[in-house]
């Protein structure tokens, strides 16, 4: 009989917990895992998922104005805030659900409520019931950031954005990240004013400068304001129910919904683990080595929580990882470099490697090609959108080292082109391929 009540205990149920959970136990591990909200974790149920079906959903908007072009003829054409929220919804609970079960097929017990570590080898359920575990697995993720300012309570976060209870016809958005940028598209899109405030003077910072001047100037041209150097000071709600927004340097802003999207948090605090002298990073990370163990060696991390890149798929590699490691006798870590990365802006941006930037830092010669070009889907737009298509290249191996575009569908093609990325493929290797006709993506072995 064991000493521990499971071999593997997991705090959050998110992509990297649940994955990390369903491996373990393939490995024959007696798993658990806790869960304050609901399972499937911040993609699946507030995050990623139904932010894209958002864009889905708003995306109609342009290929009905479009429509028309085609020898469509179209009626009148009405949104329906309820529709598209109630749908977002239930595939969400149909998401769960799908999470719920993988679990249960694996034989992985849950706990519907928070737990906290109480130990290195114990946690503490809300309940106040204590379990003890071999090993204990943080994977809690990160939470919104809101900003300390007089009236912040009548802001909300991306946590609460999918259930509003009527559209907002004003909207203010503060940040100038992907999170921030993806909500201000879709409600533009879906016919709200839409104003983005900003504490400094650029968007998408880390991202290429080129892509990042190219939205930028689309947002614009689709009627998104934009203030820059010029955050929230207050919010103030009005009787009737409306918010002035006071920025820095100008009249406020009259909106009906202000979200704040500046950055997200580790969700540490209050998890217990300095009763396991875990230690933490500044932001509330919490610290672990390349193969995801923690200073305390019975506590082990992954994800968002350890703030080293929050991407879904980060989350589920670094599970799958540990799982291995600890119990599958396969030690395992998670590379990251070439990591493919999307906005789903509108229209969206994606990316993998070296920015041009990043690369004249970095390499001693840097050649850059590039296809500015008008896409056939918007060739009878009512806004004549251009594409950008850039391949940075390392001039003394002929490697391509980054690659970045904005574009219709631009994610969707990234992808392929993250694999070429990887392999270390050249420039000649994307010359020597012969171009798909008529597509967008043949401008990616078209550049000379």
């Amino acid at each position: 009989m064991s000493e521990f009540d499971y071999d593997l205990f997991v705090i959050g149920a998110g992509s990297g917990g649940v994955r990390a959970s369903r491996i373990a136990a393939g490995h024959g591990a007696r798993v658990a895992v806790a869960e304050e909200h609901r399972i499937g974790g911040t993609c699946v149920i507030r995050g990623c998922v139904p932010k894209k079906l958002m864009v889905y959903g708003s995306d109609f908007a342009h290929g009905l104005e479009d429509a028309a072009a085609y020898g469509w003829t179209i009626g009148e054409a009405k949104f329906d805030w309820n529709v598209l929220r109630d749908f977002v919804a239930s595939d969400v609970d149909r998401l769960e659900k799908a999470y719920t079960s993988t679990l249960d097929n694996n034989k992985v017990d849950h706990f519907h409520e928070r737990a906290v570590v109480a130990g290195p080898n114990t946690v503490r359920l809300a309940s106040g019931r204590e379990i003890s575990a071999k090993i204990i697995l943080i994977a809690v993720g990160a939470w919104p950031v809101l900003p300390e300012f007089e009236g912040n309570e009548h802001a909300i976060t991306s946590n609460e954005v999918f259930g509003l209870p009527e559209f907002p016809r004003r909207v203010v958005v503060q940040g100038a990240g992907y999170i921030a940028l993806e909500f201000a598209g879709i409600f533009n899109s879906l016919g709200a004013e839409v104003t983005v405030v900003n504490r400094s003077d650029q968007i998408l910072r880390g991202y290429d400068l080129s892509l990042r001047e190219r939205l930028l100037q689309i947002m614009q041209a689709r009627h998104i304001k934009f203030r820059f150097s010029s955050p929230i000071g207050k919010i103030v709600k009005e009787a009737n129910g409306s918010l002035m927004v006071h920025t820095e340097g100008h009249e406020p802003i009259a909106a009906d919904a202000v979200l704040v999207a500046t950055g997200r948090k580790p969700k540490t605090e209050g998890l217990g683990l300095e009763t396991a002298a875990v230690d933490l990073g500044p932001l509330g990370e919490v610290l672990v080595d390349d193969y995801n163990q923690t200073s305390c060696p019975s506590i082990y991390a992954v994800g968002d929580v350890t703030n080293r890149v929050q991407l879904t798929p980060i989350a589920i590699r670094e599970g799958h990882a540990f799982a291995d490691t600890v119990f599958g006798n396969t030690p395992r870590t998670t590379a990251y470099d070439c990591i493919p990365n999307a906005v789903f802006s509108q229209p969206p941006l994606a990316g993998v490697g070296l920015t041009e930037e990043q690369a004249r830092a970095q390499l001693a010669n840097v050649k850059v090609f590039t296809s500015d070009f008008r896409p056939m889907k918007n060739m009878f737009a009512t806004v004549p959108e251009r594409g950008l298509y850039k391949l940075v290249v390392d001039a003394d191996t002929d490697k391509v080292v980054g690659v970045h575009m904005i574009a219709p569908e631009a994610p969707e093609v990234l992808q392929a082109a993250a694999i070429a990325v990887k392999a270390g493929l050249t420039k000649a290797d994307f010359d020597a391929t012969v171009a798909l006709h008529p597509s967008m993506a043949e401008e990616l072995v078209l550049m000379r």
